[in-house]
């Protein structure tokens, strides 16, 4: 089998599940050039939790974690299975503790672009919580740690935004503040210069990333997917943008080169 490769996707407002626009384009795209995966593990930020955890149940619950939004996308059903078994694997892969946690599910930030993806809901998914307590360098081991699924047929799925601060959320901007827009191509370019160590340590990139996040949970998917990525793997960067004024919708791909 074919390794997998590793994704963040900046997944923005969650009416792009239903809306057809440029960003759901391209995650509709998507299935069509990857290797099709045996399971997913989704890294998403919206199960952010007081120590890591992952999801075993075989059935998980669709999480409609989000207020305010037109009845459409609370209609949206994804009843994807789990993998109970590649869970437990990827519980023993991580070196720091690791709680099993069936009281969540499937989440926005994972399944508003996975229903795009693969619509079919055919494909196992299991989510791996981010630890609100952990430093950026720990969540960067924690992708080192699950690179090893890649081989298993494992697509690991990050799911959050670069810049996310809904409190400057501006619905009339379809591109992003200044601010924004440069703290983006900072992660951007010290990603794609494999200068990890200035990715994890964001504030280098000066007065522009005092506003791009109130918490790193948006954020830290990026350092997990980063740590799962390969010397020889290679990069595109898709859906290179942000929209309403403080989202960032920046998105990676990493693919094996060698295998």
């Amino acid at each position: 089998m074919a390794k997998m490769p590793v994704l963040f996707i900046g997944h923005g407002s969650p009416m792009n599940a239903v809306e057809n626009n440029v960003f759901s384009a391209k995650w509709i795209s998507l299935a069509d050039i990857l290797p099709r995966p045996r399971a997913i593990l989704a890294i998403s930020a919206h199960w952010y939790t007081d120590g890591t955890r992952i999801a075993t149940s075989i059935s998980p619950n669709m999480i409609y974690d989000m207020y305010g939004f037109p009845q459409e996308l609370y209609a949206v059903q994804y009843p994807v299975k789990g993998s109970p078994q590649l869970a437990e694997c990827t519980q023993a892969m991580i070196t720091k503790n690791v709680s099993i946690d069936n009281t969540w599910g499937i989440d926005h930030g994972t399944w508003s672009v996975l229903c795009r993806m693969y619509p079919k809901a055919d494909i196992p998914v299991y989510q791996l919580s981010i630890d609100k307590n952990a430093s950026g360098a720990e969540q960067l081991q924690i992708g080192r740690d699950i690179a090893g699924l890649r081989s298993r047929g494992v697509l690991i799925f990050a799911s959050g935004n670069v810049v996310h601060n809904l409190g400057m959320v501006n619905w009339n901007m379809s591109d992003g503040y200044a601010w924004a827009d440069e703290f983006d191509g900072y992660i951007k370019e010290k990603t794609a210069a494999k200068d990890y160590a200035a990715v994890v340590d964001y504030k280098k990139a000066g007065q522009c990333a005092e506003n791009v996040f109130l918490t790193p949970d948006h954020f830290y998917p990026l350092l997990v997917a980063i740590g799962a990525v390969e010397k020889t793997d290679s990069l595109t960067v898709f859906n290179n943008a942000c929209t309403l004024g403080s989202l960032s919708m920046t998105s990676y791909l990493w693919e094996d080169t060698v295998g």
